[in-house]
């Protein structure tokens, strides 16, 4: 395993290179040229700079996340052997400047929901949250404008304000889009870059949908055990593997996630691990559910807030999805995901310095108990 941050890079994190650097156990980063929009070439030279630059801190750079996938691609619109073209290049660039992972994602319109971005908690630290009820009771296009007060002046991921000003015309470009068409289209997409990997050695590591349920109406796929199975036999290359982000998956409880793990050995090529807290769940039929870790959830219309990497902060039983990681093997990157806003720090919600910190220094307490537990037997 080797532990890592997120940095969005120099002009766009309030987080330095030379702060994660102070990380105990940190060696690299996860990072991305965060100003290139999907189908847009990623240069040779610029990949070179940004590597130089992570370098210069003595860090190194062990996945980019995210190379974005186009509407196009998605959607299997006109556009997309033009999108899937640069694609490919950029993949070849990277490959030349020797970075072999890359997370991305095939989610429709919004790459990740929350409806809120600084939920206040006990302590009086802020987190993400979701509420279902929140979501029922507002229209698509008015998503952005309900959380961008909480954003701190910065642009995340997914939610960029050129963007957001389209969405009426994203929701038309998917409005034929099911999830069998969606899965087709991603079929076409890895088949289409699998060439490529296998020549750079380059593992593509498809990141969960997130909520792990359709978000109105827009169909969602990367969502559980059976629909990863499905993604890989339909493409069975081991350089098609998967981003295993415990809260994304984790958004439904039910979601074994230690036994999804195990599931997917060979297959995980890069891991975020972090924590949630369920306030209520309940299938779509309204019944009650009891979580992956026998945990009762009291019942109600899906809210969860994201919770510090502490197993008892939340719900998940992190030593248990540590320990999954380490049972199979896996030697890839991970990072602390989302962390909460603590100490009156003002950064990009979820992706402050201070509770990531401590999240990577709580994961790698776990690494080295389970491997110091194991190799003492």
């Amino acid at each position: 395993m080797e532990m890592t941050l997120r940095w969005y890079g120099s002009k766009f994190d309030t987080v330095t290179l030379e702060q994660i650097r102070q990380i105990p156990g940190v060696k690299g980063v996860i990072t991305t040229l965060y100003d290139t929009k999907p189908g847009e070439v990623w240069s040779r030279e610029r990949i070179r700079a940004l590597k130089d630059e992570v370098a210069a801190a003595g860090l190194r750079i062990a996945g980019i996340e995210s190379v974005n996938v186009s509407d196009a691609i998605k959607t299997g619109s006109a556009d997309r052997d033009k999108d899937i073209g640069a694609y490919i290049e950029t993949l070849k660039n990277l490959g030349e400047e020797g970075i072999r992972m890359v997370c991305y994602n095939f989610m429709p319109v919004f790459d990740w929901t929350r409806t809120e971005l600084a939920r206040v908690r006990e302590d009086g630290s802020t987190v993400l949250a979701y509420t279902q009820e929140a979501v029922d009771a507002i229209k698509p296009e008015e998503m952005f404008s309900s959380i961008s007060g909480d954003m701190n002046g910065t642009v995340m991921p997914g939610w960029e304000p050129e963007r957001m000003s389209k969405v009426k015309e994203l929701f038309a470009l998917y409005k034929d889009i099911d999830e069998e068409k969606l899965f087709e289209n991603l079929k076409y997409f890895l088949e289409k870059i699998m060439p490529v990997c296998d020549e750079y050695d380059i593992n593509m590591a498809i990141h969960p949908d997130d909520p792990a349920w359709s978000v109105f109406g827009l169909p969602r796929i990367i969502t559980n055990q059976a629909n990863i199975s499905r993604m890989m036999k339909m493409v069975d290359n081991p350089h098609n593997g998967v981003t295993f982000c415990s809260g994304s998956y984790g958004t439904n409880p039910e979601n074994n996630l230690p036994e999804m793990i195990r599931s997917l050995k060979g297959r995980i090529h890069f891991a975020h691990v972090r924590n949630l807290r369920f306030n209520a769940f309940e299938r779509p039929d309204g019944s009650a559910v009891t979580s992956w870790t026998g945990e009762k959830i009291r019942k109600g219309k899906p809210d969860f807030e994201e919770a510090c990497h502490l197993s008892a902060d939340g719900n998940f039983d992190m030593y248990e999805i540590m320990k999954a990681l380490y049972d199979i093997g896996f030697d890839g990157p991970v990072r602390p995901d989302h962390g909460r806003m603590i100490w009156g720090e003002k950064a990009m919600p979820g992706y402050g310095l201070y509770d990531r910190a401590l999240g990577a220094s709580y994961l790698n307490g776990l690494w080295e108990a389970i491997e110091k537990s194991q190799t003492r037997k």
